[in-house]
């Protein structure tokens, strides 16, 4: 009897508890759009854990345990809303966009702020307005997308150096990349052992944002390292609300964009009888740029974990990227992963933020310029195979390039860990103590080997080529944040301190002379017959720093930033050790006036003006100090004994290999910046319009003493009065239809124009390019010049073939003679305009984008043409273009003389990506339970390029120097760039 009454006890409690429960259902819309909102979090207040989330049309259905509560809705980039609900319920809810464009936030040093109330020039992409398709480092994803920023990559290889040039070149060395800045951490790249671009190891797919200072107001706060501009990259942090997981997964076919229009078989036959030549006919018929590239296949798996509670918030991912180049060996492989974790405690006074990303990378690459070579002049009659095996019986006794791809290899193994913590507490309201320390430690091994081989016509010795480096950049900031409010007046005020050391290590030795047995060069190295070099290196960097900023702000409508920053380097002697960077500008919010306040047309108007200094310690290390090395050479030694015979016999003097300069100074860059920034019409409208000018001057180089009788034949120095001048103007503008409509677009661009000018230069010219091979070897290409743009050609104007047969060039200066003295100034390497512009389409779950970029301006010495396609070569059996027989009067003996014969303009516009994309319904094939978004996406990058040059691609920068001072525009047999087809899924759960 017992039993029975707790059996009927236990099902009267829960029938009560049954009948208690109620379900609440509706559909979640934004505001502005009146669109659903799938994957909104829905849970019962103070029940978190039993959260629903709305399906793809927005609708959702959660039981409750009490009669009446409050429903809380929670979405990243909307207001988090609270709804109160009583019995079973159906609710229409409504979310507000968590920032207007003029509450978006933007990243600035130490620190960020509303757009409303930045005063400097800062250009800001988000993830979802990044380029789409094979990317593999952060300068991609903003290429074309922020206004007198232009990015430029090397070549067409996979992961390829970048150089992200912003508003102009302001300096003569190699040193003209910006600083990086990541989730608060500045990063050192110049010494991490990697041949590709040092950004590879930041998986793309884990960026959130990336804030371009541009201006010194905006960068000053960086101080030493900012006169080349400072790039901001935020990753992706986690959110309140219910677990988010999403799985992408890409797949990319590239092929050779453009092929240069050599001979065929038989025309280069023909071409060789006509001038005259020896022709070698293989009897084949051979297009070597399709034998020696391929479609290389492109795999992009990553995984991201997200969620939070009001205390504590997480993201994690996992990634891996195989990328393949169209030239065969040439892979980029990285394996990555990041941690993201916040925690709030002591009723949010303290709050802890931890950041880990590690990556390891793989990195093959070809002989690129040995294989483009081949490509464009073997001998089209040549066959590749016979028999099935390489042809070893080749035209002029090449060996077959398919055999050198097998002998020759080039393999990067780097690892990599980007680690900070920063915990802060704030002691009263408002102020603010945040301690950051963070490590970035690099290590990598670099194996360049070729294996022995040899034929009746090809002799190969195997060698190895081992190079081990490792990059310790360790940082410890120190500030104190203070925001408080005295009526109409808001004051942010902003102080610290900090100290970055970086620990530079290398070691490399070169063997040859391996026996030929089937052993890598890299497994054996104890069998090397000769020992050629070894070396090693260690260099410690120091930088102590100490900056302050203070916001001001009046009512919202005038504001005032003023930054200091002094830093200390180890790089400078000890009589300039600190430098200071002092920067200030104003903003006028006009909208918040009484005459536009109500205003229905003008939605937002700011007047910016700034001024400020920055500077650049990008200089090797050591340079202040003296320097020595041994040396029993000419008057280095002297025959302390009477016996010795020869040099053998005499001691060693010390002498100097580098004279100390304790006096060298920064580089320092000033600049004034003045912008309008408007919105107009409900927003639909908006845009930047901005003028700028900037003076380099303190020009560090390394050149001759002009005193003969000097210890050393170069020195480093401060060139007096040498200015570098960068001015332009930079316009963007955006415009959006009415999003809430079933089809809506947008379409936008941008636009600069930069005047690059060297003034007051001592040196008649600085050479930044010169010819390789061919019995031009150091020739003047182009250089820095008085009164022209940096990487101006100079040169003979070629004027065509004269009766002799030979190169006619103009006698400028009237003497009667062609010397260097006749050379002009035809043209410079830097773009006078960079733009692009782009169009975004929707119609329901269908969406398009396309993303164009150009320059204009600008002209490419075709380095390829003047070394290879003459009428020389093709009367040897070598290939060439119709530049061969341009002229048929020419002599197969002419030289092939640097002149603008071979300058072409580098003015382009190219489709750089588009994607078409469909969001599938999970309810349309019954997996509503289990995923919240299907997407399918199918993406072409490098479509076509619309280009004069005759070359693969007028995008040229090869990133070679001449004494330290990059070289611009001229091109050396680069990788050519590819055509790419991504196909692409994403599913979030």
């Amino acid at each position: 009897m017992k039993k029975i009454y707790a059996l009927l006890i236990l099902a009267l409690g829960c029938m009560s508890y049954s009948y208690s429960q109620v379900s609440v259902s509706g559909a979640v819309v934004s505001d502005a759009e009146k669109i659903p909102v799938p994957g909104v979090s829905v849970y019962v207040k103070g029940e978190p854990k039993g959260a629903v989330t709305t399906d793809f049309d927005g609708n959702f259905q959660i039981k409750a345990q009490i009669n009446q509560g409050v429903l809380v809705f929670s979405y990243v980039g909307f207001q988090t809303k609270e709804v109160p609900f009583s019995g079973n319920q159906k609710l229409n809810v409504s979310l507000a966009e968590e920032v207007s464009t003029l509450n978006e936030v933007v990243v600035v040093g130490y620190g960020s702020q509303k757009r409303s109330d930045v005063t400097g020039a800062i250009g800001s992409v988000k993830s979802e307005n990044f380029n789409k398709g094979v990317v593999t480092n952060a300068g991609q994803l903003i290429q074309g997308k922020v206004a007198g920023v232009n990015v430029t990559a090397a070549s067409g290889e996979p992961g390829a150096n970048q150089d992200i040039i912003i508003r102009g070149v302001g300096s003569l060395r190699s040193g003209t990349t910006p600083l990086y800045v990541v989730d608060g951490f500045a990063l050192d790249n110049s010494g991490n052992g990697v041949a590709s671009n040092p950004l590879n190891f930041i998986n793309p797919q884990d960026i959130e944002s990336i804030d371009v200072l541009k201006d010194a107001s905006a960068s000053a706060i960086y101080g030493s390292r900012a006169a080349n501009g400072v790039v901001v990259i935020t990753t992706k942090k986690g959110s309140k609300g219910r677990t988010q997981i999403n799985l992408s997964m890409t797949t990319g076919f590239s092929s050779l964009a453009n092929k240069v229009d050599v001979f065929s078989a038989d025309e280069f036959r023909r071409g060789v009888v006509a001038v005259n030549g020896t022709l070698q006919d293989g009897g084949a018929n051979t297009d070597w740029q399709d034998e020696l590239t391929r479609t290389g296949v492109s795999q992009n798996v990553n995984l991201t974990m997200s969620g939070g509670t009001e205390k504590s918030t997480y993201s994690a991912s996992l990634g891996m990227d195989n990328q393949e180049g169209v030239l065969r060996n040439s892979d980029l492989k990285r394996y990555s992963g990041r941690v993201n974790l916040s925690q709030k405690a002591l009723d949010d006074k303290f709050n802890i933020t931890f950041s880990l990303t590690g990556t390891k990378l793989e990195n093959s690459r070809p002989d690129a310029r040995g294989v483009v070579g081949n490509m464009l002049t073997m001998n089209p009659t040549d066959a590749v195979y016979v028999n099935g095996q390489p042809n070893t019986n080749l035209s002029n006794d090449v060996l077959n390039p398919l055999i050198s791809e097998r002998i020759y290899s080039d393999f990067t193994n780097n690892n990599r860990i980007l680690a900070n913590i920063a915990p802060s507490y704030e002691f009263i309201k408002g102020l603010t103590y945040k301690f950051n320390l963070g490590v970035d430690y690099s290590m990598s091994e670099r194996d360049i080997q070729v294996l022995p081989y040899s034929s009746e016509t090809n002799t190969t010795l195997g060698s190895l080529n081992n190079i081990v480096s490792t990059n310790n950049n360790t940082l410890y900031e120190n500030t104190l944040t203070y925001n408080f409010n005295i009526k109409d007046h808001s004051f942010t005020v902003l102080a610290g301190q900090s100290y970055q050391k970086i620990q530079l290590n290398q070691k490399s030795y070169n063997l040859s002379g391996f026996p030929d047995n089937g052993v890598e060069p890299k497994n054996q190295i104890e069998t090397a017959s000769e020992r050629t070099t070894q070396s090693s290196s260690a260099i410690e960097n120091e930088l102590q720093s100490f900056f302050g900023r203070l916001n001001y702000g009046y009512d919202n409508k005038y504001l005032v930033t003023a930054t200091m920053r002094a830093d200390g380097s180890s790089k400078f002697g000890k009589n300039n050790r600190y430098g200071y960077f002092p920067s200030v500008a104003l903003g006028w919010n006009i909208t918040k006036e009484n005459f536009l306040q109500d205003s229905e047309t003008v939605n937002n108007l700011k007047l910016r003006a700034s001024w400020g200094k920055t500077g650049s310690q990008e200089i090797p290390s050591k340079i202040t100090k003296a320097s020595y090395t041994e040396s029993n050479t000419g008057n280095d030694t002297y025959p302390l004994d009477p016996s010795a015979t020869d040099l053998s016999g005499y001691p060693y003097g010390s002498i100097y290999t580098r004279l100390a300069n304790p006096n060298i100074q920064w580089e320092v860059s000033t600049q004034a910046n003045i912008g309008l920034d408007f919105s107009l019409f409900n927003n639909r409208i908006s845009g930047t319009l901005d003028y700028f000018n900037k003076v380099s001057d303190n020009i560090l180089l390394e050149v001759a003493p002009t005193d003969p009788i000097q210890p050393t034949s170069k020195y480093w120095t401060n060139i007096p009065n040498m200015e570098i001048k960068n001015s332009g103007i930079e316009v963007a503008l955006d415009y959006s239809s009415d999003k809430s409509k079933d089809f809506s677009y947008s379409i936008g661009g941008n636009i600069s124009f930069t005047n690059n000018k060297v003034e007051n230069s001592p040196y008649k010219i600085l050479t930044t390019g010169g010819a390789q091979g061919g019995g031009q070897s150091g020739a003047t290409i182009n250089g820095v010049l008085n009164g022209q743009p940096i990487g101006s050609f100079y040169m003979l104007n070629f004027t065509g073939i004269g009766s002799n047969g030979l190169n006619q060039f103009a006698d400028t200066n009237g003497d009667g003679q062609i010397l260097d003295d006749d050379r002009i100034v035809a043209g410079s390497a830097l773009p006078d305009y960079i733009y692009a512009f782009y169009l975004n389409l929707k119609y329901k779950n269908f969406d398009f984008g396309a993303n164009f970029n150009g320059a204009g301006g600008n002209k490419i010495y075709n380095h390829v043409a003047m070394s290879s396609f003459n009428r020389g070569s093709l009367a040897n059996s070598f290939n060439t273009t119709d530049r061969a027989v341009q002229y048929l009067n020419e002599a197969s003996t002419n030289s092939n003389t640097v002149s603008t014969r071979y300058l072409e303009d580098g003015s382009f516009l190219r489709l750089n990506n588009a994607t078409l994309g469909y969001n599938l319904n999970p309810k349309l094939i019954g997996l509503t339970d289990v995923m919240d978004n299907i997407r399918l996406s199918i993406t072409g990058q490098n479509l076509f390029v619309i280009t004069k040059y005759s070359g693969y691609d007028p995008e040229i920068n090869t990133g070679t120097s001449v004494g330290d001072i990059q070289s611009f525009g001229i091109d050396y047999f680069s990788y050519p760039r590819s055509r790419t087809i991504v196909f692409g899924l994403n599913v979030a759960f």
